[in-house]
C-alpha cells in the first residue's frame, strides 16, 4: 500500500539535495511526496543547526508532529541533518516519540533503518563512519537549477563554526556518480547545475587512499575541481554550471582558468569573508588577513569580466570591539562586494568560540551591529546593480511571476553573474536564455526589457 512522506527542511542548499535523495529512496519502499504535513503517514525534518535559531526551530516542529502522533500512533517521526548528528540520542530523550534520529553521514542507509523503524524499533544513527554511497533515485525539486554535491563536510575548524562536528571531515564524492547525476539533471530538463561543498575547492581530496591527497586520471591530470569543471563543460546542450562555496585561500588559478575559459561555467565566485578586521579574522582561525583576501579579490576581478563576488560576514563575534566591526563595513565597501549573507554570533556547542563567554557580545547590541550591517549591504548591493544599467546581458528565465501590482506580466531570471532580473513578458517562457536590456537597477535585483 503506498504510503505518504513530507519532509521539512531547514538550512543550507546541501539539506535541500539531501532532502531529494531521501524522497527519491523512500519512494522505493512506497512512500510518495506530499506537500502536506497532516496527510502524511511520515514526517522527517532535515535540520540546520548553523544558529540556534534552526535549531531551536527544529525542536518547536518536532514538539508539534509529537502532539499529532499521540492521535496517530502509526505515524513515523524522522529527525535528519545537523541537529541530528550534533545530539544524537539526547533526541530521543528529550523526544521520546521520534522513530529515527539519522545523522548527516549515514543518509544512505535510511531506506534499511525505514524498514526496522516500521517494525516497532527506535533507532539513532549517527557514527561518523559514512555509509556507503551507491547510484540512487534522486526525486528534484521541479526547477530550472539542479544542486549537486560534490563534497561533503570541512577540515578548517573555523573557532564560530560546527559543521566539521556535525558534517565532519572533507570527502569527495566518485567522479561517475556526480557525472551520473549530472547527466540525468540535464536530461530531465535542468539548466543550470550547481557543485555543492561545504569548501567546494578541496573537491578530489581522499579519493584515493591519502585523505589529504589527489589522484590522477588515466591521461595523467590531477582529479580537482578545475578538472571536474572541464569535464562537465563538454557534457552536450546549453546549460550553466555554478560552484559553492569556495574557501578564499583554496581558490586556485587553475580554477579561476576555468571561469575564464569555458562557455558553462558562469561568472560567479561566492567568497566567504567573515570579518574584515585581521584580530578577529585570527580569532576566528580563519586563514588569511585583510589584505590576502583583497589581493584574491582584485586577482578574480582583473581577470574574470563581470564577476560577480559575495560573502558571509558575521556580527558581534565575542570580543570583537566598535573598531573592528567598523573594519567590516569599510571591507565591504573597498572589496566592492556585490552582496553578503549576513548573521549575528550563535554560540554553537562544541566550537572554540562557544566557551568565551566573558566575551560575549550583548544581544542589543549584536542585534544594533547586524542592523547596520545589514544597511551597508543594501548600499553595496545598490551600487554593484547599478554598474549594469544599460548593458546587454543573457538570462535564463527561472519563474513566470504573472501580474504585478501595476498590471504587467513579469517573468524572472538570472544573469551568468547570479543577478535577478524583472522582466516584463506576458507567456511563461521557464527554461529559456533571452537576451535583456538591463534598464534599472533596484536593490535586490535589475529590471530588463527583452532585446
Amino acid at each position: 500500500m503506498d504510503k505518504k512522506v513530507y519532509i521539512e527542511t531547514l538550512g543550507c542548499q546541501m539539506n535541500k539535495s539531501d532532502a531529494e535523495r531521501m524522497y527519491g529512496m523512500l519512494e522505493h519502499l512506497n512512500y510518495n511526496q506530499t506537500d502536506d504535513p497532516k496527510k502524511a503517514d511520515m514526517l522527517i525534518i532535515n535540520t540546520c543547526s548553523i544558529r540556534k535559531l534552526s535549531e531551536d526551530k527544529a525542536y518547536s516542529q518536532i514538539g508539534v508532529w509529537g502532539k499529532w502522533k499521540k492521535t496517530r500512533p502509526n505515524l513515523k517521526i524522522i529527525v535528519s541533518g545537523c541537529v541530528a548528528q550534533q545530539a544524537g540520542k539526547e533526541i530521543l530523550k528529550r523526544a521520546p516519540y521520534v522513530d529515527l534520529v539519522l545523522g548527516t553521514q549515514r543518509l544512505y542507509e535510511l531506506p534499511n533503518l525505514v524498514k526496522q523503524i516500521e517494525e516497532g524499533e527506535r533507532i539513532v544513527s549517527t557514527e561518523e563512519i559514512p555509509f556507503e554511497e551507491s547510484e540512487i533515485q534522486i526525486n528534484r525539486v521541479k526547477s530550472i537549477n539542479a544542486w549537486i554535491p560534490i563534497m561533503e563536510g570541512c577540515n578548517n575548524f573555523c573557532s564560530y563554526c560546527i559543521v566539521p562536528y556535525t558534517r565532519g571531515r572533507e570527502r569527495s564524492r566518485k567522479p561517475e556518480l556526480i557525472f551520473a547525476e549530472v547527466k540525468k539533471a540535464l536530461a530531465e530538463g535542468f539548466k543550470e547545475i550547481t557543485l555543492l561543498g561545504q569548501n567546494v575547492d578541496s573537491y578530489g581530496k581522499g579519493l584515493g587512499d591519502d585523505p589529504k591527497g589527489f589522484i590522477t586520471d588515466e591521461e595523467g591530470k590531477t582529479i580537482n575541481l578545475a578538472w571536474l569543471l572541464r569535464k562537465i563543460n563538454d557534457f552536450d546542450g546549453k546549460f550553466r554550471i555554478r560552484f559553492v562555496t569556495s574557501y578564499p585561500t583554496d581558490i586556485t588559478e587553475e580554477v579561476i582558468d576555468t571561469v575564464v575559459e569555458l562557455d558553462k561555467v558562469c561568472e560567479y565566485f561566492h567568497i566567504p569573508m567573515q570579518s574584515g578586521d585581521d584580530y578577529v579574522l585570527k580569532k576566528m582561525n580563519r586563514r588569511y588577513d585583510y589584505e590576502t583576501y583583497k589581493k584574491i579579490c582584485n586577482n578574480i576581478r582583473n581577470r574574470v569580466q563581470n564577476v560577480t563576488i559575495t560573502s558571509d560576514f558575521i556580527a558581534g563575534f565575542p570580543g570583537e570591539t566598535e573598531e573592528q566591526f567598523q573594519n567590516t563595513l569599510k571591507a565591504m565597501s573597498e572589496l566592492e562586494l556585490d552582496y553578503s549573507n549576513t548573521a549575528a554570533y550563535s554560540p554553537r556547542e562544541m566550537t572554540v568560540a562557544a566557551k568565551w563567554t566573558d566575551l560575549y557580545i550583548p544581544e542589543d547590541e549584536k542585534t544594533e551591529r547586524l542592523a547596520r550591517l545589514n544597511e551597508h549591504n543594501r548600499a553595496c548591493c545598490l551600487k554593484s546593480n547599478q554598474k549594469y544599467v544599460g548593458k546587454t546581458m543573457e538570462v535564463l528565465v527561472e519563474k513566470f511571476e504573472g501580474v504585478n501590482k501595476r498590471g504587467v506580466s513579469v517573468v524572472t531570471g538570472r544573469t551568468r553573474n547570479n543577478k535577478i532580473v524583472h522582466i516584463p513578458y506576458d507567456k511563461d517562457i521557464t527554461g529559456e536564455f533571452i537576451n535583456v536590456k538591463i534598464t534599472k537597477a533596484r536593490t535586490w535585483y535589475l529590471n530588463g526589457e527583452i532585446i
